[in-house]
């Protein structure tokens, strides 16, 4: 009998299978159950230290790199250069740090929504405690505006309604009853003799017993889901591990290599080859790769908060660029959670609810604003959506909907109930006049009308005016809209025998009122602009099969043309192995009826498929897949701090087209960190080129300080304005790139080994030239200067680079040449940087470099342009190849 759930069994099997009683249980076995069960409250999650989090920050590979390069600088005697690549370290790491310390924590936020005291049955008396003292087997009694402290099956309710839409995702407060339920395997959102641990009592009054509390409730085992719930790695991290352990080996490999052929040679000391193989490693390593990885990030959250997407985790901003999938929940994401009338049927038409001319002293007008419990507050209508969308109708017209009502006083009424589906005010207006206005079930309230009015006039409703209605009812319920039926009477006086027995017959048919939760109105823009975009949007749903159908089509999600976009329940999906879902996941576009665990199911199984999952939400029960989806995008204003806590992204507007200005954002950021790379790496393999050949032919070689120069002053600059480069026009017409994709696909490790070798070889040939034509006699200075001018030309080359990296494939001349003021003023910047250590007296000491003819600087200024002229010439017969 234990093995029956709970909404299945009678409040006798209840009793006695909790071992409790009406009176409720005795201090003794509280306690008895307080120490087998523990406290009614979600376990909270062992929090990291700042120190932890700030040692975590360096297990990153390319951090490792850094370090190390950071550690062979000091042992060469190169203090300051050391100081500055530790600077650029300890900085990304703070950084870290700081956004994981900004970011909210899901479980305290779900343990903030339980409930702060209930009122149990203890000792036969009702007396009031901490919710957290709840043990399974209490009686509680629970009234409109409270907050369910557990998991209760209801044994009384009296007109009770519950709001659930965060653990069900019902867009409406769900009518509840203490009837046994003899459906096997309902889905959460249907047991309706259920009230479950932070709902709210919207309406009505009941009694029931706790049958679960703390991490054994629904929502302790969503806490408990979030938990063991993994983070997937974001394909930016994956991309940096990757990049840096590539980075590290062939660093490795040169330094030996080039160590290895110095002393075969015998030619240098082993101490010489050993700085030498030292200044390759920092020529090799890109210093300031993470720096700038991180800036362009934290440059891209800016301007997404300006659009009000909030980035809590700088990586997301990179992962919502490689998005394929877009699984959106439905309730408060797709639509705006709020009930809108749509629909009227009168007077035989059905009309458009914003088409109508209104009239408040028409009878349908006055059934809707009377016949209706909505409250007038300070912060607008309170009461049940349903009922409050009735006079909002009115509101949004400008109609004084109040005054109407104050001068209409209800003076009895007939309470609504589950069992006969209606619901009847009797309203007396200003002249004595006492109307009855009833509304309720169509298919309940036909049964109590024999007239009907039409234009004005009432006759005996006919059969065929039944037939009618009824067929008007069901179209309009195969759109998922909720369907009302209103009657009204004129009386005399309030019927002494107040029942519906006696009360509610011989009424006069008014019409039908079609609501829905409507569709937000930018979401269909959309859906079109991310199927555009190669991205497929999803419909994730705790709602009912033929709303969330109508809904997705309505919003160009489903369309039954495609044999690709079925409809699946949660239920169905039980019956599916694992396997057979993940063959089949890509057949479904739509997911009604489904719990919190079925969601993270779906998102792990586009993943398997290599897909980049984004989950979009507001409730409880999105909160896993939130978090184990690539990125998790929470709602700003209806979501809750649970699934707020457990996104990566938050939406300020909780408007749905956000999205997809962030996917574009996503998408620029990461181009802009390819031009970034392809910059940076190319320059660096221009100067491994460079220190390669000149150990090879014996030529004296760029100092270990004149490259960090270049690297951290020469490439950062216009590398980090790169970042800021305007999203090139055609960027949401692209296929996503999936997981699949790397910093080098698209042509850019192409581009990184043939312009890399490009800048080592025009730098070779200007110190070529300048060895064979020398401006001085002396051979010392002959090799001075030619020095000088490799490390000018590899500058400069690099800073007229920079305006080749503004795409990777499109002429300079197309993107704007000028367009990027930041990258305009990074590479003044950065020529007047290197300038100084070649001009300025003093400087060049340091730097162990000469001063430079007007000759001798306009080869390296020609040796930039062309560097120029050959990339435009190479992306010129790429993008005729490519067509």
């Amino acid at each position: 009998m234990k093995n029956k759930p709970w909404y299945q069994q009678t409040t006798d099997e209840l009793f006695a299978n909790l071992e409790t009683q009406e009176q409720g249980l005795t201090e003794g076995v509280v306690k008895e159950r307080r120490e087998k069960y523990g406290e009614n409250k979600l376990a909270a999650k062992r929090q990291t230290t700042i120190l932890q989090k700030f040692i975590a920050q360096f297990k990153d590979f390319m951090i490792i790199v850094l370090i190390v390069a950071a550690l062979i600088a000091g042992a060469t005697g190169e203090l300051a250069d050391a100081l500055i690549i530790f600077a650029v370290v300890v900085l990304n790491a703070v950084f870290g740090v700081f956004q994981e310390a900004k970011a909210e924590d899901a479980i305290n936020s779900l343990r903030e929504m339980a409930a702060p005291v209930a009122h149990v049955e203890r000792h036969g008396e009702v007396i009031t405690v901490k919710s957290d003292e709840l043990v399974p087997g209490d009686i509680v009694h629970l009234e409109a505006g409270d907050i369910v402290p557990a998991d209760i099956r209801l044994v009384t309710a009296n007109v009770m309604k519950v709001e659930e839409a965060a653990l069900t995702g019902e867009s409406v407060p769900v009518n509840k009853t203490s009837d046994v339920l003899d459906e096997d395997d309902l889905a959460l959102g249907d047991r309706d003799n259920m009230v479950y641990m932070t709902a709210n009592i919207t309406t009505g009054r009941g009694t029931g017993i706790v049958v679960a509390t703390g991490m054994q409730t629904e929502v302790g085992q969503i806490a408990g889901m979030i938990e063991e719930t993994k983070e997937t790695k974001t394909p930016l991290q994956e991309n940096l591990n990757q990049l840096g352990k590539w980075l590290t080996i062939l660093i490795l490999a040169i330094a030996v290599l080039v160590f290895v052929i110095g002393m075969v040679r015998g030619e240098e000391t082993l101490v010489n080859m050993l700085l030498t193989a030292i200044s390759l490693a920092v020529a090799a390593i890109p210093e300031g790769m993470p720096a700038i990885v991180t800036i362009t990030l934290a440059l891209g959250t800016q301007r997404m908060a300006k659009r009000h997407a909030l980035i809590r985790k700088l990586p997301a901003v990179e992962t919502l660029g490689s998005t394929d999938i877009i699984a959106s929940d439905k309730t408060g994401t797709l639509t705006q959670n709020k009930m809108t009338v749509e629909q009227l049927y009168e007077n035989g038409q059905l009309v458009d609810a914003k088409q109508r001319k209104v009239d408040l002293t028409d009878p349908l007008a006055l059934a809707m604003m009377l016949n209706n419990d909505s409250k007038f507050t300070d912060d607008g209508l309170a009461g049940d959506p349903t009922e409050t969308a009735l006079i909002q109708y009115y509101l949004d017209q400008d109609e004084p909907a109040s005054a109407t009502i104050s001068s209409n006083k209800r003076v009895a009424e007939i309470p609504f109930d589950s069992e006969r589906k209606l619901m009847s005010t009797f309203n007396e207006d200003q002249d004595g006049k006492v109307t009855q206005y009833t509304k309720g079930a169509p298919d309940q309230l036909l049964k109590r009308v024999d007239r009907i009015l039409l234009d004005g006039k009432i006759r005996s409703i006919t059969d065929a005016d039944k037939q009618q209605i009824m067929a008007i009812n069901h179209q309009l319920a195969t759109q998922a809209l909720r369907v009302l039926a209103f009657a009204y009477n004129e009386v005399d006086e309030v019927p002494s025998d107040l029942t519906s027995e006696t009360a509610e017959q011989h009424l006069i048919f008014i019409g039908l009122i079609a609501m829905i939760d409507p569709e937000r109105p930018e979401v269909a823009q959309a859906v079109v602009e991310a199927h555009e975009a190669g991205i497929r949007p999803i419909m994730i749903t705790g709602d009912h099969r033929d709303t969330a159908t109508a809904i997705a089509k309505r919003l160009g999600i489903f369309d039954e043309s495609n044999g690709n976009n079925q409809v699946i329940t949660g239920a169905e999906l039980d019956k599916l192995s694992d396997d057979q879902f993940n063959q089949t996941v890509d057949q479904y576009s739509v997911y009604a009826r489904v719990a919190p665990e079925h969601k993270v199911r779906i998102v792990n199984a586009w993943q398997k498929r290599g897909k980049v999952v984004a989950m979009t939400g507001d409730g409880v029960n999105d909160a896993p897949a939130l978090k184990a989806a690539d990125i998790g995008v929470g709602m700003g204003i209806t979501g809750t701090e649970v699934s707020k806590g457990a996104s990566d992204m938050v939406l300020a507007d909780d408007n749905f087209s956000t999205i997809v200005v962030a996917v574009e954002e996503g998408r620029k950021v990461f181009a802009n960190i390819q031009k970034a790379l392809q910059y940076l790496l190319s320059a660096n393999i221009g100067e491994v080129l460079t220190l390669f050949v000149m150990t090879l032919l014996g030529w004296q070689i760029l100092a270990p300080v004149q490259i960090l120069w270049i690297n951290l002053v020469t490439d950062t600059f216009p590398a980090i304005a790169l970042g800021l480069e305007p999203a090139e026009p055609n960027i949401m017409k692209r296929k996503p790139r999936g997981r699949s994709s790397n910093f080098f696909s698209g042509g850019v490790f192409g581009n990184v080994i043939y312009q890399g070798l490009l800048e080592g070889l025009i730098t070779l040939g200007v110190y070529g030239l300048s060895i064979k034509f020398p401006v001085h006699a002396s051979a010392q200075l002959a090799h001075a200067d030619a020095l000088t001018m490799a490390f000018a030309t590899l500058g400069m080359i690099q800073l007229f680079h920079a305006f080749n990296s503004k795409s990777i494939h499109e002429s300079i001349f197309k993107v704007g040449l000028f367009k990027n003021r930041s990258l305009n003023w990074a590479i003044l910047t950065a020529f007047l940087l290197l300038a100084v250590t070649i001009v300025v007296p003093g400087f060049n000491t340091i730097f162990h470099l000469t001063e430079l003819n007007g000759l001798q600087w306009g080869i390296v200024l020609g040796a930039g342009l062309l560097m120029i002229a050959i990339v435009e010439i190479v992306k010129l017969v790429q993008r005729r190849f490519g067509k």
